[in-house]
């Protein structure tokens, strides 16, 4: 990497220098960018990723059905 003596380059060589700093900023830039585009190309063929529901009702057990078909008055004549 060159190194410039800031101090001792003219306005206009100062300006040339920007430039040509802010060219090969936008060409970095540019690859990056379709190097990350590339990806999520390959990362889209797993699909997009979808929302889960908001409640799943959890299924009783057969021990919770018999107990929820006794009424307060069975309950008590099997006590």
């Amino acid at each position: 990497m060159t190194k410039f003596d800031l101090d001792s380059l003219s306005i206009e060589e100062l300006a040339a220098l920007r430039d040509r700093a802010t060219d090969k900023l936008a060409e970095k830039v540019a690859a990056r960018q379709a190097e990350l585009e590339a990806e999520l190309e390959k990362l889209a063929q797993y699909g997009k990723v979808t929302k889960k529901s908001q409640a799943t009702p959890i299924a009783k057990s057969k021990k919770d059905d018999a107990k929820a078909d006794l009424s307060p008055t069975d309950v008590s004549r099997a006590a």
